[in-house]
């Protein structure tokens, strides 16, 4: 079997898929265009968010049997039109769940005890204690929205720290020892500190507007290391603005994409962006805090996401083995 890769990963991947037999090529530059021209070649791909592979693409990819994202959502594949191919689809949630539960608790401890804004004061040599003041974790409703990997990994953090954990999640039955399953009409009562741990999907974007965030009883914090999709920006904005939400840590937005350092270059420059409204207040905003989509993108995430993709290619490709020595 041969398997092209579109993206850098951790030397573990290539390395070993070739221990399991597979021939690796890499092509890490040349366009979507050109991938295709030569995608008949190749029994499987692995990609990260490089490009779509779509229905264009996979009618060029004739011989493709499996395709590895790593990542932990598929949003990036057409899911239906490549099943219906009979190509086997590879995420790796597992790789980096931890990285994500622990950058999630990271983000709303560094708001809640001020970090940023003290670490900026003091560095202008500004001692100021009182207006330093935390709040505590202990005690408070910590409501996460989508209870997978990513939910289940946050929930885990939370164990130690005397909060209430409580989840929605369109699947019924899956609460465990770290948090209790509720109705959206307990979730909007009770959520002090809301965490969005979702897929994107249909169901999902945009989720979080004007009409969701008025659905709470009291004035709550937003985590969102999920995806920029699910919150409309003005929306979360003005909720600040009004304190409904009394502040968010973003590590995911919708300005996401390669505009995103075009809004910081001088107007007159050909390349440059206007920097959207909500932007400007996202980065000037006290209430906010920020990081660049790194939540699963730690040194240790980076090998276990390579390593979940090993596994289960080896254990597809077991699988067919045993299928195919059946029908002989």
């Amino acid at each position: 079997m041969k398997v092209l890769h579109l993206d850098t990963n951790h030397p573990h991947l290539i390395n070993g898929l070739r221990n399991l037999g597979l021939i690796c090529d890499e092509d890490y530059t040349s366009s979507k265009e050109d991938i295709e021209r030569k995608i008949h070649l190749y029994d499987g791909i692995v990609i990260r968010s490089r490009f779509k592979i779509d229905k264009q693409f996979l009618d060029k990819a004739s011989h493709l049997k499996f395709i590895g994202r790593v990542g932990a959502g598929l949003e990036n594949i057409d899911i239906p039109y490549a099943k219906s191919k009979n190509i086997y689809l590879i995420s790796t949630p597992e790789g980096n769940r931890n990285a994500v539960g622990e950058h999630a608790l990271g983000m709303i401890l560094g708001m809640f005890n001020k970090l940023k804004k003290a670490d900026n004061e003091i560095r202008q040599g500004k001692w100021l204690r009182e207006d330093n003041r935390g709040i505590e974790l202990e005690g408070k409703t910590v409501g996460i929205i989508g209870y997978g990997n990513m939910g289940k990994a946050f929930a885990k953090k939370l164990k130690g720290f005397d909060c209430e954990v409580i989840f929605y999640d369109i699947k019924d039955h899956i609460a465990d020892e770290n948090a209790k399953q509720v109705s959206l009409e307990e979730f909007f009562k009770k959520t002090d500190i809301l965490s969005l741990h979702t897929p994107q999907t249909e169901l999902t974007e945009k989720m979080v507007d004007y009409k969701f965030i008025n659905n709470f009883d009291k004035s709550f914090y937003l985590i969102n290391t999920a995806r920029g999709s699910a919150v409309v920006t003005k929306d979360l904005v003005e909720a600040i603005k009004k304190e409904k939400i009394s502040g968010a840590c973003l590590d995911v937005m919708e300005y996401e994409k390669a505009s995103f350092e075009n809004f910081f270059i001088e107007p007159e420059a050909s390349i440059a962006v206007k920097m959207p409204e909500g932007f400007q207040f996202l980065i000037q905003s006290d209430k906010v805090l920020l990081s660049p989509h790194v939540a699963g993108w730690t040194i240790e995430s980076k090998f276990k996401l390579a390593d979940t993709i090993v596994k289960k290619v080896g254990m597809f490709i077991r699988s067919n083995q045993y299928n195919n020595s059946k029908d002989q």
